[in-house]
């Protein structure tokens, strides 16, 4: 049924996060109901907010980096293509920071 999904171990690495983020954040804001609150972001916003716009931006930095992996593969004359943990990384790095600055 999911034979046509590339489904190798960052990717489930990432969802698996984003599944415990979702539950996390179900939790907190049960526990502690959140207010607005205004960061860098020119907004205010919720840590609901923050969480949805940190997913979207680590979605599309993944996506980017899968896209650019070949031409950056070709660029820097790398035998294969960069690894897909870089990008984990770095989108989960920017999540943290929409989430704690944002």
């Amino acid at each position: 049924m999911y034979q046509w999904m590339a489904w190798t171990t960052p990717v489930a690495v990432f969802f698996t996060c984003i599944g415990l983020m979702l539950a996390g954040m179900t939790v907190w804001e049960i526990k502690s109901p959140t207010i607005l609150r205004k960061g860098f972001l020119p907004m205010e916003t919720t840590r609901g907010d923050r969480l949805f716009i940190g997913l979207l931006a680590a979605a599309y930095t993944n996506l980017a980096f899968v896209g650019l992996s070949g031409w950056m593969a070709e660029i820097l004359k790398l035998e294969a293509d960069p690894s897909i943990w870089i990008s984990f990384v770095v989108s989960m790095a920017l999540l943290a920071l929409i989430m704690r600055k944002g």
